[in-house]
C-alpha cells in the first residue's frame, strides 16, 4: 500500500542503521569538544527568507530544490536546506555577537529536493561545525584540521582526499568577475539557460554549474589564481603552512570554487572515490560575508558540513551494542521476583531483557534470537533457596548462584 511506505527520498533509520549513524555522530561531537566547540540545534525550519537571501535566487537550492510552504498564519517557511544560515541567525538573534568568537558543532535532518543516490536523500543528515568571529587564516586551519580530525577518528580519513583552493578577497573577486563575465559573454549561446540567467546576476554562480556543457566552458575560463590581490595570497600562504604545520595533507585545486558571493579565503573539499560520482564526504569555506548579507554587521566565519549517510556508509566497524543479560521466570510465581532483579540489574548498569510471556523453552528462544550472552533463570525451588540459575548461551554450563551473588557472577559476561 503505497500511502504505508516512506516518501521517495527519505529512509527508516532502523536499529542497526541508527547505531552507524550514532557512532559518526558521537566520534564527531568528542573531536569537536576536544577542539572547544560547543554543541547547539537551530529549528528545522526558518522563515523562508534566510535562505533565499544567503543561498540567492539563482541558485540551484533556492530554485528547484527547497522544501517551502505557507504555514497556517501565513507565514513563509522552509525545512533548512543546510545549517549555515541557521546557525549565522541564531547569532544575530541571540545577541552572541558580544562574545565573539564562538564555536558550534550541531547534527541534524536537512532537506533538499533532488534524485536520491547513493547516500544522498531528500531527508538527510549533516554534522557541522561553524567559527564565528576569526578572521584571521589560523581559523580555517582549525577548521579543516578538526574536519580532518573527525574522519581520522572514523577511520576513514586515509581514504579521503583534501582539496584545498582560494576564492581570494572582495578585491580578487571583483576583478575576476569583469574577466569572467567577458569570457562566458563571447560564447553566451554554449551556455546553458540557468547559466545565461546567472551572467546577468551572479555569474559567480556559473562555477557552480552542474551541467556538463558549462563545466567543460569553465574548466578553459581563466584562472582565479592570477587576479589574487597580494593580501589573499598572503592569507592563502599561512594557510597552507598551517595545514603543514599540524600533518594534515591536502592538494591544490583551483577549480573548487563557491559560486555564493559571501565565500572568500579558503574552500576545501573532503572527496572520496569509494561512493560513486558525487564524492564530497566534508565540505566547506570561509564565508565572511554571510552575516552581513543577512542584515547584520560584517562579521567573519569558516565551517564545514559532511552528511552522515555518506560517512557512516564508509565507516568500517562499529561497536556492537552490549549483549543482553536474558532474565528468565519459570511460571507465573517468579514473574514478581523476575521484575524487581531485573530492574536491580539495569539499575547497575547491566543491558537486561525480560520475556513477557511464554513457558521456559519460548523464553530462551527469544534470549538466542536477541543474541543475549546470559540467561539468569529463576524458578520456584531456586528462589525458595535465594538462588538463581545462571546459563552461558555461548557454551551451554550453567550452574546455581546465590542472588546476593549474581551481580559479581553476571560482571565476567559484561
Amino acid at each position: 500500500m503505497k500511502s504505508l511506505q516512506p516518501v521517495r527520498g527519505t529512509h527508516d533509520l532502523l536499529p542497526d542503521a541508527f547505531r552507524r549513524h550514532r557512532h559518526v555522530v558521537e566520534r564527531a561531537r568528542a573531536v569537536a569538544e576536544a577542539y572547544g566547540y560547543q554543541q547547539m540545534a537551530t529549528p528545522i525550519f526558518e522563515f523562508t527568507e534566510v535562505f533565499k537571501r544567503t543561498l540567492g535566487d539563482t541558485s540551484d537550492v533556492v530554485s528547484k530544490e527547497m522544501y517551502s510552504f505557507a504555514d497556517r498564519g501565513g507565514e513563509e517557511v522552509t525545512l533548512r536546506p543546510e545549517n549555515t544560515a541557521g546557525v549565522c541567525r541564531a547569532v544575530m538573534s541571540n545577541g552572541l555577537r558580544q562574545n565573539l568568537p564562538v564555536k558550534f558543532f550541531y547534527d541534524g535532518p536537512m532537506f533538499r529536493y533532488e534524485r536520491p543516490q547513493k547516500g544522498r536523500q531528500r531527508q538527510f543528515h549533516q554534522i557541522g561545525v561553524e567559527l564565528i568571529g576569526v578572521e584571521g587564516p589560523l581559523g580555517d586551519v582549525e577548521v579543516i584540521a578538526l574536519g580532518a580530525h573527525i574522519l581520522d577518528a572514523l577511520g576513514i580519513l586515509s581514504r579521503t582526499k583534501l582539496e584545498l583552493n582560494t576564492l581570494g578577497d572582495p578585491e580578487s573577486r571583483a576583478a575576476y568577475r569583469a574577466v569572467l563575465v567577458d569570457y562566458l559573454s563571447a560564447r553566451r549561446d554554449q551556455l546553458s539557460e540557468d547559466s545565461r540567467n546567472r551572467l546577468e546576476r551572479n555569474p559567480l554562480r556559473i562555477l557552480d554549474s552542474k551541467d556538463e556543457g558549462d563545466r567543460r566552458l569553465v574548466a578553459e575560463a581563466p584562472s582565479f589564481q592570477e587576479y589574487l590581490t597580494p593580501a589573499a595570497r598572503a592569507f592563502f600562504a599561512t594557510v597552507t603552512a598551517g595545514l603543514d604545520a599540524v600533518g594534515v595533507a591536502y592538494e591544490l585545486n583551483p577549480r573548487l570554487v563557491r559560486g555564493l558571493d559571501y565565500y572568500c579565503h579558503s574552500a576545501f573539499e573532503f572527496t572520496t572515490t569509494e561512493l560513486g560520482a558525487q564524492g564530497t564526504v566534508m565540505g566547506g569555506g570561509r564565508y565572511d560575508g554571510l552575516i552581513e548579507m543577512m542584515g547584520g554587521p560584517a562579521t567573519p566565519g569558516v565551517g564545514w558540513a559532511a552528511g552522515i549517510e555518506r560517512l557512516a556508509m564508509m565507516v568500517a566497524d562499529v561497536p556492537q551494542p552490549a549483549r543482553a543479560v536474558a532474565v528468565v521466570p519459570v511460571g507465573a510465581d517468579a514473574e514478581p521476583a523476575a521484575l524487581r532483579l531485573t530492574q536491580e540489574l539495569r539499575r547497575a548498569g547491566f543491558a537486561v531483557d525480560l520475556g513477557y510471556s511464554g513457558n521456559l523453552g519460548r523464553r530462551l528462544k527469544r534470549a538466542d534470537r536477541i543474541g543475549a550472552r546470559v540467561a539468569v533463570i529463576l524458578g520456584e525451588d531456586e528462589l525458595a533457596r535465594g538462588a538463581a540459575m545462571v546459563r552461558d548461551l555461548d557454551t551451554g554450563d550453567q550452574s546455581e548462584v546465590a542472588l546476593q551473588a549474581l551481580q559479581g557472577r553476571l560482571a565476567q559476561f559484561r
